[in-house]
């Protein structure tokens, strides 16, 4: 394989051992000399989740992941009232899945009522007389 091919993926691993500062400086320098290089470096950062890797959405995934404040009481507390609020977002999901098995159940009766007052035939006015 030619240098020339290999030379990105080399750039990235450089670029990845220096850090985000690194991606960053590399992009400001490659805007400077040349803007649509900086614009593309840009969107792969972006769409390669470089420059958003530490973000809210991966701190939510993981399960009571956070960082010790130092304050062991503030810490407990903290993981209690998390693992509180996870249990009332249980709950409150149950109960919502309950509402909506009831109204379901309404509406499927209400039909079915509607398709059996269908089906009876009417009685006929002349075999009552």
């Amino acid at each position: 394989m030619s240098s020339i091919a290999t030379f990105p993926n080399r750039a990235e691993h450089w670029l990845d051992q220096r850090g985000k500062g690194a991606w960053i400086a590399a992009m400001v320098l490659s805007f400077i000399l040349f803007w649509p290089l900086g614009l593309a470096l840009l969107a792969y950062m972006i769409w390669g989740k470089r420059m958003f890797n530490g973000s809210c959405r991966s701190a939510a995934t993981r399960h009571h992941g956070f960082k010790s404040s130092g304050n062991t009481a503030f810490d407990s507390y903290k993981a209690d009232m998390l693992k509180r609020l996870e249990d009332e977002q249980h709950a409150f999901e149950a109960f919502l899945g309950r509402l909506r098995e009831a109204k379901d159940k309404t509406e499927f009766d209400a039909f079915m009522d509607e398709r059996a007052k269908a089906a009876k035939p009417e009685a006929d006015p002349k075999t009552a007389e």
